[in-house]
């Protein structure tokens, strides 16, 4: 099944120590405003979504761990509602909100185009999600 967002090894082991320390998390899509465009990472329910942001889909740090949820505000993702994201994380400073900031390292996202399957399977299950 297609998914518009993924993790790398790396960035699980990551947020499998985030977990560890703060409890569940859940990611947001920075829209470019005081940490530029980076995935943030916050503690579960920390950061409030609503009706204007979009999950994009959940990724897999491995068993035990739950499932983290990724959100993306709604006019944001009419611009990448094409593109899967992949998290992944580097060594170096990151935004100050984000939880893995004074580990020394930031999450990133690498992003590719959807296939054009992945794309009609992702808008099918779209239309499920708004249209029951």
């Amino acid at each position: 099944m297609p998914s518009r967002v993924a993790v790398t090894e790396e960035a699980a082991k990551m947020l499998r120590y985030l977990v560890d320390k703060h409890g569940e998390v859940t990611f947001h899509q920075s829209g470019g405003c005081c940490d530029g465009s980076s995935p943030m990472c916050f503690p579960k329910g920390e950061f409030i979504t609503g009706p204007s942001d979009v999950c994009l889909g959940v990724i897999s740090i491995g068993n035990p761990y739950s499932d983290i949820e990724v959100f993306m505000s709604k006019s944001q993702f009419e611009y990448w509602k094409h593109t899967h994201l992949t998290i992944d994380v580097v060594k170096g400073r990151g935004g100050g909100f984000s939880l893995e900031a004074p580990e020394g390292v930031r999450f990133i996202i690498r992003s590719r185009l959807l296939e054009d399957d992945e794309t009609k399977a992702l808008e099918g299950l779209d239309n499920q999600k708004t249209n029951p």
